[in-house]
């Protein structure tokens, strides 16, 4: 490789500590990669830095390298073989001035060696020297086991110097976890120092006597000037320089002024992303996702701050995207993330909370936890969240902000591990969350959430299994009127027993429970989407769309709130709003199918008969054939001249109708579209009979709705007890 050590380097070129910290990063990010494919370097030092001639850093020497743990596309008896020569406790291996007090001692290593290593390198390019001082090897060895790190000049970045601190940590578990959690910090240490610099060079950029230097100050991009003491030639160049002093000041007073006043500020929405799982356990995958939807749920019980629901954070997991773009998507002041890393019964929590409009940082900590303390845990980042946040609560603010809803971890893990395949949304996970909210309740009896999940779940079922919803609802309502006997006060669980009783076609205590849901959790997107739907059977076509618009202002990114936008424009007899709203849903996911389902329905309304047959099509073959989309395709199949297709389809879904996968109304929309009444009718009446959970819903959208002027048709709302 063409280039320099790192030794070399430094020797040439003194660091500043911008350069530092690029070569650190690189440096860091290199360790990474060797970590995640499970190799640990055991010799990192500047003589195995090399920075190349165009500014790139390279480790070099695996020559002592330990592969921790096989990769995955190795055959087992590959792996046996990489893995047989490996280094026998006790045997010490790597530089002297660079070991890790676990390696100085023989033990077992893994990354966190690494880590301390490259600490050490890191306080060597900001400080010119070492951190632990010895003239042999054993006393080398010795000052790195007992003594302290010798302090780093005060002119050092207190951030930089409290990342050194971390990675030098004697006891391995106390250090950072991960190389990957360095790399963040540095990386946000080096944002913020180039904003610094930026501000100096709009200060300098004032002067009109550059070669003057009577001031001169450190910055983070910079080493220090040498000074010269010119005299000034006349008064009116001092008199220029005053000027640009004082425009300078005027500058840096008003920016810091600016920056003072909008960060003071109250912020009024946050998005809490799912913590990255760092533990490489898939099973450890319910901690990361529930504490977040932990910290979601109970920072929405504040009425004066918006939250993103988990529905809409969670479509960026497993995504690397910039917190200012979360914030633009979601329309939110600020964004939360996390990373957490399981050990046994240990776990390591990292956060960072970000001000996105002004891109300070308002909260970085990591925390040492066991998992017996995961529940105060998450109760200790509300709060640390609503004192960063300058959230003002009032006595019943505080009171949700502080509630316990269990004492029982044990509960509570399991309350997690439900709401993780509950937000799965399959008949199998579901059925699997019920399993795990089931065991919560039993391990807490009075634990009012575990019994609101298992209502969710129930009422859930309804769109995700072919079961008859006569299997699901009545426990679903069941479920919510346990929890609420437990605690009245959960306005998630009014919502959830409202939801059932809509579909049981109760419709005034539906009413009533959504009512008193929405007192409760004013800013419950999914309590206002139900609402809407409600509203919807109802015919009160005006209030819905008001109730489905609060929803999305709420969740932007919801696909399911675009859709019933949709179909509300389009039984208002505004079809280009409702193409728009289909619209914006395809852009969020091309594949979802129910966007091109009711594009299809608007098209073929509008005339747009090539164009409709196009999506009905698309949304069959997204969806796999399922049966709605299946019945939309023979509908605008029969709307457009295609009768022999349209039968065939029809005929396709009275063989699933039998098996009971799907409803008359599937049925009853492809003779409509034949223009055969008393068919359509017949396919009703068979909901009907059933009391299908839908029927009320489909009736009052499109191409149903056409049929209100049918004394038939007033005839099923009627005895449905719906108005007319």
């Amino acid at each position: 490789i063409d280039g320099k050590t790192l030794s070399d380097y430094q020797k040439a070129n003194p660091l500043s500590y911008k350069t530092a910290l690029e070569i650190a990063i690189q440096v860091a990010s290199a360790l990474d990669e060797a970590h995640h494919a499970g190799i640990v370097h055991r010799d990192i030092k500047p003589d195995n830095v090399m920075i190349r001639s165009n500014g790139l850093a390279k480790i070099l020497d695996f020559g002592i390298a330990k592969l921790s743990a096989p990769p995955k596309s190795l055959g087992e008896e590959d792996a046996t073989a990489i893995q047989q020569p490996s280094t026998s406790p006790g045997m010490i291996i790597g530089t002297a001035n660079y070991m890790s007090p676990e390696q100085a001692k023989g033990k077992e290593v893994d990354a966190r060696t690494d880590i301390f290593s490259f600490g050490i390198l890191l306080y060597e390019m900001m400080a010119g020297n070492l951190p632990f001082a010895g003239e042999t090897v054993m006393e080398m060895i010795g000052a790195i086991l007992k003594d302290k790190p010798k302090p780093l000049e005060a002119s050092t970045p207190s951030e930089v110097t409290k990342i050194i601190s971390k990675c030098l940590r004697k006891d391995r578990d106390e250090r950072y976890q991960t190389i990957k959690d360095v790399l963040i910090d540095l990386k946000d240490v080096k944002q913020e120092l180039e904003f610094q610099n930026k501000l100096e060079k709009t200060i300098s950029s004032e002067k009109e006597e550059p070669k003057t230097q009577i001031l001169s100050a450190t910055t983070a991009g910079e080493s220090l000037p040498a000074t010269t003491n010119e005299t000034l030639a006349s008064k009116p160049k001092l008199n220029k320089w005053l000027a640009a002093v004082l425009s300078a000041m005027v500058v840096v007073g008003g920016f810091f002024g600016y920056r003072a006043f909008t960060t003071n500020q109250q912020i009024e929405s946050i998005a809490v992303m799912p913590f990255e799982n760092r533990s490489g356990n898939a099973d450890s995958e319910y901690l990361s996702d529930g504490l977040a939807e932990s910290l979601i749920y109970r920072l929405s019980q504040l009425p004066n701050l918006k939250v993103s629901p988990t529905s809409s954070v969670f479509r960026y997991k497993g995504k690397e995207t910039d917190p200012q773009v979360i914030a633009k998507e979601l329309g939110v002041d600020s964004v939360m993330t996390g990373r957490i890393t399981q050990r046994g019964e240990n776990l390591t929590i990292s956060v960072n909370l970000v001000d996105t409009r002004s891109g300070k940082s308002l909260w970085g900590e990591q925390y040492e936890r066991k998992m017996s303390e995961l529940l105060n845990t998450q109760r200790e980042f509300t709060a640390e969240i609503t004192n960063k946040l300058q959230l003002k609560l009032s006595g019943e603010g505080e009171q949700k902000l502080t509630k316990k809803y269990t004492d029982n971890p044990e509960a509570y893990q399991l309350y997690l591990k439900g709401r993780y395949y509950w937000n799965k949304r399959t008949e199998e996970n579901l059925r699997k969350a019920i399993e795990q909210l089931k065991a919560a309740a039993d391990k807490d009896p009075n634990y009012a959430l575990a019994y609101a999940g298992l209502a969710d779940c129930h009422n859930a079922l309804l769109a995700f299994s072919n079961a008859p919803s006569s299997e699901f609802l009545p426990q679903a309502k069941a479920w919510a009127e346990r929890s609420l006997a437990i605690d009245d006060s959960l306005g998630e669980a009014h919502i959830s027993l409202a939801y059932a009783e809509l579909r049981l076609w109760n419709w005034a205590a539906a009413e009533k429970e959504f009512k008193r849901g929405l007192e409760l959790s004013p800013n419950y997107a999914t309590g206002h989407q139900w609402h809407g739907g409600y509203l919807e059977t109802q015919g009160r076509y005006d209030e819905a769309l008001t109730e489905f618009k609060r929803a999305q202002e709420l969740e932007p990114l919801s696909l399911v709130i675009s859709a019933d936008m949709a179909h509300v424009y389009l039984a208002k007899g505004d079809a280009e709003a409702a193409v728009e709203q289909c619209k914006r849903a395809i852009d969020l996911d091309p594949d979802w199918y129910v966007a091109h389902q009711w594009l299809a329905r608007i098209y073929v309304k509008q005339g747009r008969n090539e164009e409709a047959l196009a999506e009905a099509e698309k949304a069959v073959a997204l969806s796999k054939r399922q049966s709605v989309p299946l019945s939309t395709l023979g509908y605008v199949l029969a709307q457009t001249g295609k009768r022999s297709e349209a039968l065939q389809i029809a005929e396709e879904l009275q063989a699933r109708f039998t098996k009971r996968q799907a409803t008359g109304n599937d049925l009853a929309g492809v003779y409509l579209g034949l223009k055969e009444k008393d068919e359509t009718f017949t396919w009703l009446e068979k909901d009907f009979e059933n009391r299908d959970a839908l029927m009320p819903w489909w009736l009052v959208i499109d191409p149903l709705n056409t049929l209100r002027d049918e004394a038939r048709y007033q005839d099923l709302r009627k005895r449905m007890g719906l108005p007319e």
